[in-house]
């Protein structure tokens, strides 16, 4: 049992569940290395919420509502953090969730949508086409969800879907803490910030904005102002570190 004073609480909660739901096969072991390098980031931005990653929260859930398409990508990782928080994005936003993975079983796809079905969250289903220009199982999608969509929210994503997934013309947003990453550099909106706080604040512009802002909003996406922003605070984070 982890006590709900101890100052690191929220990190180890996280790390609690997704090694559960790692040794029940929801989250692969690659997962794991891959949210412990978040975490190394999120410690460089002050585990917090900035200025700057709030107003990308805000163009996000603009992004997402003036969409004609929008779709939600879940991974393992993502599934496992944040079943309770897609269920309440895509009630405010209307996107479809389809499930993705880069290792990517028939066991794990139905175990990852049983959960997400379980906490309210409507999956997309049906037969998946390797409908993307990749070599690995990313290919996979669905005609009805990520190859129609216009807008794709893809939490904790690869690079290099992401890459190919632009290349189709599809407007991309990313939550990524490492500002330095391919996804990051290659994305249409990137978020810097960690996922079990974007998501929340998506959600909540979602619900407050009206269709004039977010029409404006929506073409205001400032390219790489948001990754500049995360390093400059990164640095500012160092610089005080041993005050």
């Amino acid at each position: 049992m982890i006590p709900s004073d101890h100052p690191r609480y929220r990190s180890l909660v996280a790390r609690e569940r997704l090694a559960r739901y790692a040794a029940e096969g929801i989250v692969s072991l690659e997962g794991l290395s891959a949210h412990g390098r978040g975490e190394a980031f999120d410690y460089l931005l002050g585990e917090k919420t900035t200025e700057s990653a709030l107003f990308a929260e805000k163009i996000a859930s603009a992004l997402l509502l003036c969409a004609k398409s929008p779709v939600i990508s879940v991974n393992g990782n993502t599934a496992a953090l944040a079943a309770d928080l897609i269920k309440d994005l895509q009630e405010k936003s209307r996107a479809r969730v389809e499930v993705n993975l880069f290792h990517r079983t028939g066991e794990r796809m139905e175990k990852i949508t049983r959960l997400l079905n379980d906490h309210g969250v409507r999956v997309e289903t049906g037969n998946a086409e390797r409908l993307l220009p990749l070599s690995h199982d990313r290919a996979f999608c669905l005609r009805s969800g990520i190859f129609a969509a216009d807008v794709i929210l893809v939490p904790l994503e690869d690079g290099d879907r992401c890459q190919a997934l632009r290349g189709m013309g599809k407007t991309v947003i990313t939550i990524d803490l490492n500002p330095l990453s391919r996804t990051a550099r290659s994305a249409s909106l990137t978020i810097v910030d960690e996922l079990t706080r974007a998501l929340p604040n998506i959600t909540s512009f979602c619900s407050i904005l009206g269709r004039q802002e977010a029409e404006l909003l929506s073409i205001t996406v400032p390219g790489n102002r948001f990754l500049a922003d995360a390093r400059e605070q990164m640095k500012q984070v160092l610089s005080h570190a041993l005050d």
